[in-house]
C-alpha cells in the first residue's frame, strides 16, 4: 500500500491523479518490454533479410555492435523515465526537458513520431506473426500449400482482432498474460536453437558462422549493404519504451521502469546472439534457405534440420511468444494513444483517453490502435516488399522519438537537476551522447535503398513515410496545433497536491 502512495505523490507532482489500476511489478514490467522486443518475432521475420544482406557474418557480428548502441540508447531513456515515470513516457520527458518557448514543439513531435513508429512496429510484429502461421500452414501441407498475400493479411486482420480483444479483459488478465509472457520470451529461443542443433545431421563451421560474407542485393558497395544489414538487428531491438508506457501501471514505478528498460535490452541481447548463432550453425543449406517456398526461411532452416513435425511443434511454440509479443506491444501502444490524447494532442482527443470504469483501462484506445494495425497491411495485397518498409519507419520513427528527449536533456541540463534513484552520475552525458550520435546513424542509414537496381517494387518507402510524418506533423503544428497544443495537460485534483504542480507553471497547460 505505502508503495503505491509514494507512486501515485510522485505521479501528482508530475501532473497526473492516478486512473489506471496499478498490477505490475518489476518482473512483469521488465516482461513488457522483453515481449515488445520479441527476439523470437523480430529475428524470424527477417532473418531471411539478414542472409541477403551481408549474410552470417553481418548478423552475428552486427547484432553485437547493435546491442551495445542499444544498451546505450536504453540506459539514456532510463535514467530520465527514474525521474518521470508516466505514461506518456518520452514526449512528457521532451516537454518537461525543454525551454518553456519550445516544449510545445519538442513534445508535439516525439509523441507523433513515438506514436506512429509504435503503429509501425507492431503491425510489423502482427504481420511477422502472419507469415509464420501461412509458413507453418505450408510446412503442415508438406510445401503444397502457398498462403497468397490475401490469406496474409487477413490473418494479419484476425490477429489484430485477438490481440484487441485480450487487451480489453482487464488489468487482472494482463498480469497473468504478462508473467507468462516473460518466461515464453525465454524459452522458445532456447527451445529452438536446441533442437536445431541437436537435430541437424550437419553443423555449419565456425568460419561459416563468424567470417561468412553473402550479397545478394545487387548493391556493389560492401559498406553500404553491412549498413543496411544492421536493419535485422535494430528493428528487434526496438519496442522497449513499453516498460515507461506501463509505469503508471507498475508498482515502485521511479524504479521498475528504468530497470525494465535495461534488463529487457540484456536479456534480449544475449538470448538473440545464441539464437542467431544456434540456427546459423544448424542451417543445413543456405540457398535453400534464401529459396524457402514457405515464404520464412527460418522456417525452412527448421524444415531441414529437424524435419516436419517438430518444426510443425516448434512453430506454433514461436507462434504463441510472438501472439504474446503483439498483445505487449498493443499495451504499450494504447497507453501511448490514451497519454497522448489526454493532453489533447490527438483528433478526437476525449473519445480515446477515456478509462472504461470497470475495467480500468483505455479501451477505445485499444481499438483504435488495433484498427490502423490493419490498415497498415493492406500495402502488401500490391508491394512483397512493403513489410521492409514498415520495419524502416518503425525503427527510425521510434529512435526519433528516443532521441529527442536524451538531446534536450544534454541541452538543458539545469532541468534534469534532481534525477531519481537510477542515474548514471558522471556516465549521464558521455551515455546521452553516445546515444545521439547512434540514433543520428540509422536515422540516415534505414532511409537507403535495400537493393539494386531501385524499381517501384523493391524501392524503401521508409524516406517517403518519414517525410510524411515530419512535413504532417510539423506542419499542422505550424499552421494549427501551435495555437492550442501547450504541451502536457495536468489534470490533478486529488486534494493536498493543489501546490504541487509548480513544475508545470514554466509552460505547461492546466486542465479546467
Amino acid at each position: 500500500m505505502t508503495s503505491t502512495t509514494n507512486d501515485e505523490d510522485l505521479l501528482a507532482q508530475l501532473g497526473y491523479k492516478q486512473e489506471l489500476q496499478r498490477e505490475l511489478s518489476s518482473f512483469t514490467n521488465i516482461g513488457a518490454s522483453m515481449s515488445a522486443i520479441c527476439i523470437c518475432s523480430g529475428l524470424t521475420s527477417l532473418f531471411g533479410f539478414g542472409l541477403l544482406t551481408g549474410g552470417p557474418v553481418v548478423m552475428t557480428w552486427g547484432w553485437i555492435v547493435v546491442s551495445f548502441f542499444t544498451m546505450m540508447v536504453g540506459l539514456a531513456m532510463a535514467e530520465i523515465c527514474s525521474a518521470f515515470p508516466t505514461s506518456g513516457g518520452l514526449y512528457y520527458w521532451a516537454a518537461r526537458l525543454s525551454r518553456p518557448q519550445h516544449k510545445a514543439f519538442a513534445s508535439w513531435m516525439t509523441g507523433w513520431f513515438n506514436l506512429l513508429g509504435q503503429m509501425a512496429v507492431t503491425a510489423g510484429v502482427v504481420f511477422g506473426l502472419s507469415l509464420m502461421i501461412g509458413a507453418t500452414a505450408s510446412i503442415a501441407s508438406d510445401l503444397t500449400y502457398t498462403p497468397t498475400p490475401g490469406v496474409i493479411v487477413a490473418i494479419h486482420i484476425s490477429i489484430a482482432f485477438s490481440i484487441g480483444l485480450a487487451n480489453s479483459l482487464g488489468p487482472k488478465v494482463m498480469y497473468y498474460i504478462m508473467t507468462v509472457s516473460t518466461v515464453w520470451q525465454v524459452i522458445t529461443p532456447f527451445l529452438i536453437v536446441l533442437v536445431v542443433l541437436v537435430k541437424a545431421p550437419v553443423k555449419q563451421s565456425a568460419t561459416f558462422v563468424f567470417t561468412e560474407f553473402k550479397n545478394e542485393t545487387g548493391i556493389e558497395s560492401v559498406p553500404w549493404v553491412v549498413l543496411v544489414g544492421l536493419l535485422t538487428s535494430q528493428f528487434t531491438m526496438t519496442g522497449y519504451d513499453a516498460s515507461a508506457h506501463m509505469t503508471e501501471e507498475t508498482k515502485n514505478a521511479s524504479v521498475s521502469g528504468p530497470v525494465g528498460i535495461v534488463m529487457a535490452i540484456a536479456v534480449s541481447a544475449a538470448t538473440g546472439f545464441l539464437f542467431i548463432v544456434g540456427l546459423l550453425f544448424g542451417m543445413q543449406d543456405y540457398d535453400s534457405a534464401i529459396g524457402t517456398t514457405t515464404g520464412l526461411p527460418l522456417a525452412q532452416i527448421l524444415l531441414d534440420a529437424a524435419g516436419k513435425d517438430l518444426t510443425l511443434f516448434l512453430m506454433v511454440v514461436n507462434i504463441v511468444c510472438c501472439w504474446f509479443a503483439s498483445y505487449s506491444c498493443l499495451l504499450a501502444n494504447s497507453r501511448v494513444i490514451y497519454a497522448f490524447s489526454r493532453d489533447g494532442a490527438m483528433p478526437f482527443s476525449g473519445l480515446w483517453h477515456l478509462i472504461h470504469p470497470k475495467l480500468q483501462i483505455p479501451l477505445n484506445a485499444t481499438w483504435l490502435a488495433c484498427f490502423l494495425y490493419s490498415i497498415l497491411a493492406l500495402p502488401y495485397l500490391g508491394n512483397s516488399t512493403a513489410f521492409t518498409a514498415i520495419t524502416s519507419i518503425a525503427t527510425i520513427g521510434l529512435y526519433i522519438s528516443y532521441g529527442i528527449p536524451i538531446v534536450c536533456k544534454l541541452m538543458n541540463p539545469d532541468l534534469f537537476e534532481k534525477p531519481g534513484p537510477f542515474s548514471l552520475g558522471r556516465w549521464s552525458n558521455v551515455v546521452g551522447y553516445i546515444a545521439v550520435a547512434w540514433i543520428l546513424l540509422i536515422t540516415c542509414l534505414f532511409v537507403l535503398p535495400t537493393a539494386m537496381p531501385v524499381t517501384a517494387v523493391n524501392m524503401n518507402y521508409a524516406c517517403v513515410l518519414v517525410g510524411a510524418v515530419l512535413f504532417g506533423a510539423g506542419g499542422t503544428y505550424v499552421l494549427s496545433a501551435h495555437k492550442w497544443f501547450k504541451g502536457p495537460v495536468t489534470n490533478v485534483d486529488i486534494p493536498g497536491h493543489e501546490g504541487e504542480t509548480a513544475a508545470f507553471e514554466s509552460g505547461f497547460k492546466v486542465s479546467t
